[in-house]
């Protein structure tokens, strides 16, 4: 059964802004639907107000008055860890103040400044939120924004059309309007005329996204017409497009809304997209719990996916050949930033990947690296740079497979019980526990114990990527010090943001390890966290510099050695959560001999195709 979540917030009271008369009453309307007619558990609904009483379900209760520190806090908090699926449902619901700033949306909390000196640093950017939320877990996300309640003096026309990508937006005026409120009414005329929406039964009901939208814009311009308002018309964002037809209210949904669900999969299916099409599928049964054709849908999708390993083996050497079977894909978002560290550009990409089961629900994705070529090192004028980086090279580089995030400590966990192929491994061996944090405290040695032991049981070659397969994988086409650009901030890589080198940005400074993917931010190629978090062990031996390096992917060993001397030395790649931005750039090469453990040394693996 769908599991249902909602946060409301609602801001009267304002320290630096004009106040607001139904801001409060709207969210506290929102709430009393989501909980008595919704039927959401009490405790899954989280109220933001002026003078709402504490959060009661973290580790101990904290005021819940929407102030800066206190959303900030609660977003970061509360979504650390996924604790939805798909199926599943979170509303997101704001009314009070917004503003565009810079390009972007800003939601205007109790004590945000409308300063242009200040915004950026007591407002939260909605792509910030959206970004949090999606960590839930849930494939459905609602976010409705009553905003920009009236005019904000000289600060224009208030919250934009800043695409929230993901997720399903409902806005309650156009960029050049403004919302209103209703004195007669005692609410703001979108949020009075949402919850009528909602509450509509019969043929003429808003259970879907399309015809709630289509309410909203018609009915929100009749109540402010009838009431002698100016003219105020609702827009909508949905991302994909197929969540048009997505059922918000699964109890008044008709065979026809189920229908339009279904042709979608259907055609999700048939365009290949079959994470889309298995969402899709799972909202048919989250509305029609028996649906067989849905049922008989899954069954199929999933007898697609790669596993057990034998199967996976065959998607290998199909791939690498011209017989074009299909394998899975899954979308991801790309973010560039400029030498600020300002958000320019984002974009959806798709990549394909293979899933390796590990037992007791645990999978390893690899993701699809293509064939390339690509110059290796860094150049001499790319600024913090060192001559063990050099002399650039270029490398030519074939298709694998490489790990979507860094081995976690679950994953690590199961392929440690297998039988041991030369070395014993710790099960537990990391400082910071969690099963979806990256494994760290594991040396060289024992990161070839875990390919070798994962290699028998799937009868697949997964090892250590070398350098060059590294660097390749890590750039994704780009040829700036990171992926995101000429630099990095910790709203997007985890390393130490308290001792910025040279002119890079000073930020939050974490002091451990964080879940891999938490950033939901991927390179061109679909990998996560390939800057910070843990240093990645890779399998070629230590050089002082490129003078002689292969020219491929071929691991660069000086000497034949059984699992290396206990002195020699192997690269690290990446950075980690205690270094400076400077160690994290694509180009930079650390190095520490095969024995030892540390709480930054983590590795991911690599699985070549044949």
């Amino acid at each position: 059964m769908a599991k249902n979540w909602a946060i409301c917030i609602g801001i009267n009271e304002y320290h630096n802004l004009p106040s607001l008369n139904f801001a409060v009453r709207d969210a506290e309307k929102m709430r009393d639907w989501f909980v008595d007619e919704a039927g959401f558990e009490k405790d899954h609904v989280y109220l933001f107000t002026d003078n709402s009483p504490p959060i009661a379900d973290m580790s101990k209760p904290y005021p819940s008055q929407p102030t800066y520190a206190t959303l900030l806090r609660f977003l970061e908090n509360r979504f650390k860890k996924r604790f939805l699926e798909a199926g599943d449902n979170l509303w997101f619901f704001f009314s009070g103040h917004g503003l565009r700033h810079s390009e972007r949306d800003y939601l205007m909390l109790t004590d945000s400044s409308a300063s242009e000196r200040l915004i950026e640093r007591t407002a939260i950017p909605l792509i910030y939120v959206t970004e949090r939320l999606r960590l839930c877990g849930a494939d459905n996300v609602v976010i409705v924004q009553d905003a920009c309640r009236n005019e904000l003096k000289d600060k224009g026309v208030g919250i934009g059309e800043e695409h929230q990508a993901g997720v399903i937006t409902f806005a309650s005026c156009s960029p050049a309007e403004r919302s209103y409120e209703i004195e007669s009414l005692q609410q703001g005329a979108f949020t009075y005329a949402l919850l009528e929406a909602l509450r509509l039964e019969g043929e003429g009901n808003c259970a879907t996204v399309e015809r709630l939208y289509q309410r909203l814009r018609y009915r929100v311009a009749e109540i402010n017409q009838l009431h002698k308002k100016p003219r105020q018309t609702p827009y909508a964002i949905v991302e994909p497009a197929t969540k048009y037809h997505l059922i918000l209210l699964p109890k008044q949904a008709t065979l026809r809304d189920i229908d339009a669900l279904k042709m979608d999969a259907q055609e999700a299916e048939l365009e290949r997209d079959l994470q889309l099409a298995e969402q899709i599928w799972t909202r048919v049964l989250a509305v029609s719990p028996a649906d067989n054709q849905a049922l008989k849908a899954l069954k199929r999708i999933w007898g697609q996916s790669p596993s057990p390993s034998k199967s996976q083996q065959a998607l290998y050497q199909s791939q690498s050949s011209s017989k074009s079977v299909a394998l899975p894909t899954f979308e991801f978002e790309v973010v560039s930033v400029n030498a600020k560290g300002k958000e320019v550009k984002r974009e959806k990409r798709w990549a394909k990947y293979i899933a390796e089961n590990l037992g007791d629900g645990v999978t390893l994705e690899m993701v699809s690296i293509p064939a390339g070529s690509f110059m290796m090192g860094s150049p001499e004028t790319e600024k913090n740079s060192f001559n063990r980086e050099r002399p650039q090279h270029r490398v030519n580089i074939t298709e694998f497979f490489m790990g979507k995030y860094q081995v976690t400590q679950a994953q690590w966990r199961q392929v440690a019980a297998l039988p041991q192929v030369k070395t014993e491994l710790n099960p537990d061996p990391s400082d910071f526990k969690g099963d979806n944090r990256p494994v760290e405290s594991v040396s060289w040695l024992e990161a070839m114990e875990f390919c070798a032991r994962l290699s028998k049981y799937s009868e697949c070659e997964y090892r250590l990527p070398s350098e060059a397969e590294w660097e390749y994988a890590c750039r994704a086409g780009t040829t700036t010090p990171f992926h995101f650009g000429e630099t990095i901030t910790p709203e997007l890589v985890n390393y130490n943001g308290n001792h910025p080198y040279g002119d890079a940005l000073k930020g939050e400074y974490r002091a451990q390890t964080t879940d891999v993917g938490s950033f939901n931010l991927a390179n061109a190629f679909g990998l996560y966290d390939m800057h910070g978090n843990v240093w990645e062990w890779c399998a070629d031996d230590w050089h002082d510099n490129y003078e002689g390096a292969p020219t491929d992917l071929s691991i660069w060993i000086d000497v034949v050695k059984d699992y290396g001397e206990l002195k020699t030395k192997k690269p690290l790649r990446g950075g980690s959560w205690f270094y400076d931005s400077q160690d994290c750039r694509s180009a930079f090469r650390f190095n520490d001999i095969v024995r030892n453990q540390d709480g930054n040394y983590g590795f991911r693996v690599v699985c070549v195709v044949r």
